[in-house]
């Protein structure tokens, strides 16, 4: 393991890290056993190239996708079905894609494939979009923010987007382990990140837990500092828990998302 490796390993360093996932499907499970949703919705050719999209009642007020995180190497979108909760509440639908991963494909297909989720949600509902992902996810719906992701008129209906906890440069990941999978070099590491981007005129609010590792604030105040976008530090918060305001369609996070 390198002295990275170390860095940008989550599980060793948050309490009881493990059990998450565990938590994490039993809550989402239960969350659309009773949710409104059209599940597994195809946006691509691939099996995993889809989207489970939750419907508030009445007319949407627009939609939101939310991006997972798993290093662009694990989890699909079956594990966060209840943070959908917050911005439903608020009359928003949510749209969760999940997407292939390294290293099946390259990080910049995923990007790719992102894009078209978002694509394929905004077709399905009307109104703004809002974005929120987390970690990789972060650093995924901070990709689509730059010109050129998205389709044109795609990009003129984004109202907010969110990174959370993300990787916003991904030079580090060069120097670990984790890149067997990514297979990246540093041509496409700084091709896909977003720190060394210009972003679209749209509100980006970048959020990160106060407790999480040092290479996680760190990556989070690149961000801020290169987008010149508000850094919102969650106090107390870990990794694995900062997302956990998206359940609540009362929290500062929710309300920053949804306007």
């Amino acid at each position: 393991m390198t002295d990275l490796d170390a860095a940008y390993a989550n599980v060793p360093n948050i309490p009881g890290g493990a059990q998450y996932p565990a938590r994490w499907t039993v809550a989402a499970q239960a969350f659309r056993a009773r949710a409104r949703a059209e599940l597994a919705l195809p946006y691509g050719d691939s099996p995993r190239q889809a989207m489970d999209l939750f419907h508030p009642e009445g007319t949407a007020r627009g939609v939101c996708v939310f991006v997972h995180g798993g290093y662009w190497l694990r989890f699909d979108r079956s594990f966060w079905s209840h943070l959908a909760a917050g911005p439903l509440a608020r009359g928003w639908a949510v749209a969760m894609p999940s997407y292939d991963l390294c290293p099946d494909v390259h990080i910049r297909d995923i990007t790719r494939q992102i894009a078209q989720a978002v694509t394929v949600a905004a077709e399905r509902v009307e109104g703004p979009v809002a974005l929120a992902g987390h970690s990789a996810g972060g650093h995924l719906v901070a990709r689509m923010a730059v010109p050129g992701v998205l389709p044109g008129e795609v990009a003129a209906r984004l109202c907010h987007v969110l990174p959370i906890s993300p990787v916003s440069d991904l030079r580090p990941l060069l120097q670990t382990s984790m890149n067997d999978d990514f297979g990246l070099d540093m041509a496409s590491a700084e091709a896909e990140s977003p720190v060394l981007m210009r972003p679209l005129p749209v509100p980006v609010s970048v959020w990160v837990g106060g407790s999480e590792l040092p290479a996680f604030l760190d990556q989070a105040r690149w961000l801020s500092a290169a987008w010149a976008a508000p850094l919102d530090v969650a106090r107390g918060k870990h990794h694995f828990d900062v997302i956990e305001a998206l359940a609540d369609p009362g929290s500062a996070m929710v309300a920053r998302l949804t306007g």
